[in-house]
């Protein structure tokens, strides 16, 4: 999942940063002793003895200030990685949650996952049925906490009965429609787009499938996908075209 990929590349830049840093600190401890050490031998009053008492009291001054420092940069990387660990666990539980209580399929792609949710819709309709709402609900909960900022595309899709252009622009009308709902539930507009697919072959649920009626149902739906790389560029949906009805 794209949250276990964050955490993992959040710790290892946490990981690197230290090593950077306390390559830099042993560098500069380096460098200011090496200058400890010529003002010190710069004063020809000062024996061999004071010099090298002299000498160890700064190393150690700077090993203890390196030590301690370190320490602080441990107890916050530590601290990070905790609160990482936790986020993981709820999105986690909050993901098989919406297996269980929706039958909700995940499909995580290159830079975003797609939630295959079951939001159908009635022949030639583009209403949210009742019967789905609290799953909307739901989903719109997840990504408010857990995919904050991030661009959530909502695909529309019909069965193939009636003209291509007049599904493209039905499953437009059913994205919109599921998008204005999560809108309603708090998610921000900025980061709601639509795409319709219409009667496109390659997604249809059940190959060829179509009404009236409840034939082809699978067909009829919407998918939602969190992309956390979105292009620039907004998806091509319906143009348009003739009215004959379609699914």
């Amino acid at each position: 999942m794209h949250a276990g990929e964050t955490t993992s590349t959040n710790l290892k830049k946490e990981e690197r940063s230290m090593e950077r840093y306390q390559r830099g600190r042993a560098t500069r401890m380096g460098l200011a002793t090496i200058g400890a050490l010529f003002l010190v031998s710069a004063c020809s009053h000062v024996s061999q003895d004071e010099f090298e008492r002299e000498l160890d009291q700064v190393q150690a001054d700077m090993r203890q200030e390196l030590h301690e420092e370190t320490q602080a940069l441990e107890q916050r990387l530590s601290s990070d990685i905790s609160q990482l660990e936790a986020r993981l666990t709820t999105l986690e539980g909050d993901l098989e949650q919406l297996r269980q209580d929706f039958d909700v399929t995940i499909e995580r792609l290159e830079s975003a996952i797609r939630f295959n949710a079951p939001v159908h819709f009635a022949f030639d309709d583009d209403a949210i049925r009742a019967q789905d709402r609290e799953l909307l609900e739901r989903f719109a909960q997840v990504a408010r906490t857990h995919y904050e900022g991030a661009t959530i595309t909502v695909e529309g899709f019909t069965d193939p009965a009636g003209s291509a252009e007049y599904n493209r622009r039905l499953g437009e009308r059913r994205a919109e429609s599921v998008r204005e709902y999560l809108v309603a539930q708090g998610l921000s507009s900025d980061q709601l787009r639509t795409v319709s697919y219409g009667e496109d072959p390659d997604r249809q649920v059940i190959q060829g499938a179509q009404g009236p009626g409840e034939e082809g149902w699978q067909n009829r739906r919407v998918a939602m996908v969190i992309d956390f790389r979105p292009d620039t560029d907004r998806p091509q949906v319906a143009s348009s075209g003739d009215e004959e009805e379609g699914h």
